[in-house]
C-alpha cells in the first residue's frame, strides 16, 4: 500500500528559522574572520586591553649644578603610600595582602604620617564604604623617604604598598634660592602627577630640565602574571638634561652664611648680594633676604622677584667710581687741584655734601673722594661737562639690559632731562640702575678698561647622551674707559680703604688690598620724597680685590638695618663683605698680598739674657717689646729662637715674678693667646678681630687666677676715637639739616603756578630761587661716623619737581 506524503508546516518553518541562523551565524563568523572587528571594535585591541600590561618608566628631571659639578637641584628616590582595602588582594589567611583591621592600622599610621589618626581612618573608612580596591593618603602619604619606608615596612601593618616615585632635593637648603627657585608635583587630569619648574631656573629652564618617560609592556593571564614566551617592549625613559651654572657652592655658602649672620643681628627689610668674576662676567654667587628654603617653601612671601635682576635701586655714592672714571678719561682728574666742599648752587638749587652740607673746608679732589663729597662730584662734572658725562653713562651700560641670560631684567632709568638731574646722577640720586648692571659697569674698572656681560649658565648638556646643548663664553659689553683709567680710579678706591679721612676704612682686609667705594642711597616713600632717620637708607658697597689686579667683584646692598646707637649702617654691609671677600679669596687660593711686601727677620735665642738687653736689641730691629713679670732674666720668649717675627711686631718676653697687664687695644687673637701662654694669666677672650676693651686696666698687676676679659671686635669698629668725633659732627649736622628742611617747607607754600618745560628751562634759574641741599649719602662707618643724609628743602621749579616725581620709582 502506497503512503500519502504529507506536508508539516510546521517542521518546515522550524527548518527555515535554524537554517536562518545558522546561515546568519556563519556569516558573523565569516565577517569577525574576515575583518577582525565586532561592533566596530577590534578583537585584538579588546584582547590587548585585556590582557596586554604597560608599566611608565619614570625620567628623572634634570639636575641643577655649580660649576664643579657639585649638586644644588637633583630628584632623589621617594615612596607613595598605598592601602589595600580588597579582600581578593590575600590569597592566604596566614598571610593577609589587605587592611584586615582599619582602626588599628590607622592608629598605626598616625605615627609615621604627617596627618591625624582621624583622617587616616576616615580615608581607610570611606574606601571600604565605596568598595575601593586601594586608597591613597594625598600629601601625607607622598615623599616618603627610603628610612621611613623601611621603619613602616617593619612595623608588619597588613595592605600596606609603597610605590617608587621621586622627589624635589636642594641638598643645600637656603641656596640662591630666587634665582635656583623650585620645582614641585602637580597633579594632571588623569591623575597622574608631573614635576613642574615654579620659580627661578627651574621655571625658566623647566622644559630642559623635564624628561620623557618611558614605558614596558607585556602579556599577562587574566589573573595578572606575566605569560610565557610572550614578547615585551621597552622604550627607555629619556632624563632631563643638567643645567650646570657659574656659581661656587662654596663661595655662595660663605655669602648665604654672613647674610643670614647680618639678618639675625640687624633684621633689616632687604639686602641683595653679587659675587662675579670681573675677568669673566660668570656670576660665582648670589643672594638675597628675606628668602626661603627651596625643599618646604618656608619663608617664601609675595616677592618673587630675583631683586639683583629685576629690582632698581638709587645706587648712591658707587656711582661716583664711574663719574671719577668719566673725568679720569677726559683728562679733568687733577687729585692734587682743591675746591670748596660743603654746598654747590646750580641754576637756583643747591646740593650739599653728606655732613649736612658744611663740608670741610677748601679739600683736594682727591680728598673729595676719600671722603665722599657730592660737591667734588657736581665740579668734576662741571670740568668735562654734564653731556659728555652722560655719554660715559651710557658706555657703562645703565639705563639698558646688560643681557644676562635670566629673564624679567630691569633697566633703570637715568634721568637727564634737566641739568640737576645730571648732576644728582653723578652722586648717584635720583636715577635708578640694577646691582647686575654695578656689577657689570664695575666690572670695566677691575678688568682694564674691558666691561664683561654678566652670565649664570655655564652650559645645559645631556648626562646620557653627551649633548651639549647651551655653553657660555665670557663676552665683552663694551670699552668704556682705558686700561690706564681703570688702574687710576682704582688706584684712587683703594685710597678710600687706606686713608686716615677715607669712608670705607671698615671694609679693611687683613691681607688684601681692597679698592671700592661705600654708598648710603635714600629710600623713596610711598605718596613721594624720602624716609627720614639714621637707619632708613640703602647702605651699600661695590668693592674689588685685590685692588692690583681684581679676581673678584662684589656687591652688598643692606637696606634699613635695625642698628644700634653705637654703630652705623655702614656696619652691616662691612661684616658680609669683608668675610665672603677674605674666604673667598684664601679659597680660591689667591696669595695674600702682605706675603711679599712684609718684611721679617728671624728671632733670636733671648733666654737668659736680660730683659733690659734683649729690649735694647729688639728695638733696633723695629719690633715691640712686651714683658710679662717683674723680673729682669728672660725665661721663655715668643715667638721662640729661629722663628720669624714681621717689623713692627710684638715679641713677647717672660720673665718670673708678678705681671702687670699691657695694653692689649689691637692686639690680634694670636697675640692674646701667646701672651696666656707665656704669662699663666686667665684671659677670657669674646668676639673676633681685635682687641677693644679689657676688664682690667693697663699696668695693674693681676693675681693668680683672676679673670680678665677682653673683647675683640672686627676691624671696622676698631676706631673709638674717630668715631666720638664724627659722632658729634652728626650731631650738629641733623640740627642744621632740621633748619634747613623748616625753611623749605615754609617756601613750598609761596610756589608758582606750573610752566611748560620749554617755559621752565628758559626761566630756571629766576625761578629757583628756593634752594635745596640734596644729600644723598652718609658714609657713616665706625671708623668714621659721618653724618647722615637728609633732603634738607624741596625745590620750587618745575625742574626740581619733575626730578622729585621720576626719582620715586624703585622698581621696575
Amino acid at each position: 500500500m502506497k503512503k500519502k506524503f504529507r506536508f508539516q508546516g510546521g517542521a518546515f518553518l522550524l527548518f527555515l528559522l535554524f537554517a536562518g541562523l545558522f546561515f546568519l551565524l556563519l556569516t558573523r563568523i565569516v565577517t569577525i574572520q574576515a575583518t577582525g572587528e565586532v561592533e566596530g571594535q577590534e578583537l585584538a585591541a579588546r584582547a590587548a586591553a585585556k590582557y596586554s600590561q604597560e608599566e611608565v618608566l619614570t625620567a628623572e628631571r634634570g639636575r641643577i649644578i655649580d660649576r664643579s659639578g657639585e649638586v644644588i637641584a637633583e630628584d632623589t628616590l621617594t615612596y607613595k603610600l598605598v592601602a589595600v582595602l580588597d579582600e581578593s588582594a590575600t590569597q592566604k589567611a596566614s598571610d593577609p595582602r589587605h587592611v584586615v583591621d582599619v582602626e588599628e592600622t590607622a592608629e598605626k599610621l598616625a605615627g609615621y604620617l604627617d596627618a591625624s589618626e582621624e583622617s587616616i581612618l576616615e580615608t581607610l573608612k570611606q574606601g571600604v564604604e565605596k568598595d575601593r580596591y586601594q586608597v591613597e593618603f594625598g600629601s601625607a602619604g607622598r615623599e616618603i623617604s627610603h628610612t621611613k619606608m623601611l621603619e613602616m615596612k617593619e612595623a608588619n601593618i597588613p595592605g600596606l604598598l609603597f610605590v617608587r616615585d621621586l622627589k624635589r632635593l636642594y641638598p643645600n637648603g637656603v641656596f640662591a634660592s630666587h634665582l635656583i627657585g623650585y620645582a614641585m608635583k602637580e597633579e594632571l587630569k588623569d591623575g597622574e602627577t608631573k614635576t613642574t619648574g615654579r620659580m627661578g631656573l627651574e621655571s625658566i629652564h623647566n622644559e630642559v630640565l623635564t624628561g620623557k618617560n618611558g614605558k614596558m609592556e607585556f602579556d599577562t593571564d587574566k589573573w595578572g602574571f606575566l605569560l610565557p614566551n610572550s614578547e615585551s617592549a621597552v622604550t627607555p625613559a629619556e632624563d632631563g638634561s643638567d643645567v650646570q651654572l657659574t656659581l661656587d657652592r662654596t663661595l655662595q655658602n660663605f655669602l648665604e652664611d654672613a647674610m643670614s649672620g647680618v639678618q639675625e643681628e640687624y633684621d633689616p627689610t632687604r639686602m641683595i648680594a653679587v659675587v662675579a668674576d670681573p675677568k669673566t662676567g660668570e656670576i660665582l654667587a648670589m643672594s638675597q633676604r628675606p628668602t626661603f628654603n627651596p625643599n618646604t617653601r618656608e619663608g617664601l612671601s609675595d616677592n618673587w622677584l630675583n631683586e639683583s635682576i629685576e629690582l632698581t635701586i638709587e645706587p648712591g655714592s658707587p656711582m661716583k667710581m664711574f663719574t671719577l672714571a668719566a673725568a679720569i678719561e677726559e683728562g679733568k682728574w687733577d687729585p692734587n687741584a682743591v675746591y670748596n666742599s660743603g654746598t654747590y648752587n646750580l641754576l637756583g638749587i643747591t646740593i650739599g655734601d653728606h655732613n649736612g652740607g658744611r663740608g670741610w673746608g677748601t679739600i683736594s679732589f682727591l680728598e673729595g673722594i676719600q671722603r665722599s663729597s657730592n660737591v667734588s662730584m657736581a665740579y668734576l662734572l662741571e670740568r668735562m661737562g654734564a653731556d659728555t658725562f652722560m655719554k660715559y653713562v651710557d658706555a657703562f651700560g645703565f639705563g639698558k639690559q646688560t643681557g644676562i641670560d635670566l629673564p624679567k631684567e630691569a633697566t633703570g632709568k637715568i634721568l637727564d632731562q634737566y641739568p640737576i638731574n645730571k648732576l644728582t646722577t653723578a652722586y648717584g640720586q635720583g636715577s635708578t640702575v640694577t646691582p647686575i648692571q654695578m656689577i657689570q659697569a664695575a666690572s670695566a674698572i677691575a678688568n682694564d678698561g674691558v666691561m664683561m656681560k654678566p652670565y649664570v649658565i655655564d652650559q645645559i648638556k645631556n648626562k646620557d647622551t653627551g649633548k651639549v646643548t647651551v655653553k657660555s663664553e665670557p663676552e665683552e659689553a663694551g670699552k668704556p674707559v682705558s686700561a690706564e683709567t681703570a688702574e687710576k680710579v682704582r688706584e684712587v678706591l683703594a685710597s678710600t680703604v687706606t686713608s686716615e679721612v677715607g669712608s670705607a676704612r671698615g671694609f679693611a682686609l687683613q691681607d688684601y688690598t681692597i679698592a671700592g667705594k661705600t654708598g648710603t642711597a635714600q629710600v623713596p616713600k610711598e605718596g613721594g620724597g624720602y624716609l627720614k632717620g639714621r637707619n632708613n637708607y640703602l647702605f651699600s658697597f661695590l668693592g674689588m680685590a685685590p685692588a692690583d689686579d681684581p679676581e673678584l667683584l662684589i656687591y652688598i646692598g643692606v637696606q634699613q638695618p635695625n642698628v644700634p646707637a653705637d654703630e652705623y649702617g655702614s656696619v652691616p654691609v662691612a661684616k658680609i663683605f669683608t668675610s665672603v671677600m677674605e674666604n673667598s679669596l684664601k679659597y680660591l687660593n689667591i696669595e695674600p698680598e702682605n706675603m711679599a711686601e712684609a718684611t721679617t727677620m728671624p728671632v733670636e735665642e733671648y733666654t737668659g739674657k736680660s730683659v733690659a738687653e734683649a729690649t735694647e736689641e729688639l728695638t733696633e730691629l723695629g719690633v715691640e717689646v712686651v714683658v710679662t713679670g717683674d723680673q729682669s732674666e728672660v725665661v721663655a720668649q715668643y715667638p721662640e729662637n729661629e722663628d720669624t717675627v714681621l717689623k713692627g711686631g710684638k715679641v713677647i718676653l717672660k720673665t718670673a715674678g708678678k705681671t702687670a697687664l699691657p695694653d692689649f687695644t689691637g692686639w690680634s687673637k694670636r697675640e692674646l693667646l701667646a701672651y696666656q701662654s707665656l704669662s699663666g694669666l686667665a684671659l677670657e677672650i669674646a668676639g673676633q678681630g681685635y682687641v677693644l676693651t679689657q676688664s682690667i686696666a693697663e699696668g695693674e698687676i693681676v693675681e693668680d687666677n683672676e679673670p680678665v676679659v677682653i673683647e675683640l671686635h672686627p676691624p671696622e669698629i676698631y676706631y673709638p676715637a674717630q668715631a666720638q668725633e664724627d659722632a658729634a659732627e652728626e650731631d650738629d649736622g641733623e640740627q642744621l639739616l632740621e633748619e634747613e628742611a623748616a625753611k623749605g617747607f615754609e617756601a613750598e607754600s609761596e610756589q608758582q603756578e606750573p610752566q611748560t618745560d620749554t617755559e621752565a628751562t628758559e626761566t630756571e634759574a629766576q625761578t629757583s630761587e628756593t634752594p635745596t641741599v640734596e644729600t644723598e649719602e652718609v658714609e657713616a662707618t665706625t671708623e668714621e661716623a659721618t653724618t647722615e643724609e637728609a633732603t634738607t628743602e624741596e625745590a620750587t621749579t618745575d625742574e626740581a619737581e619733575a626730578t622729585e616725581t621720576e626719582t620715586e620709582e624703585t622698581t621696575e
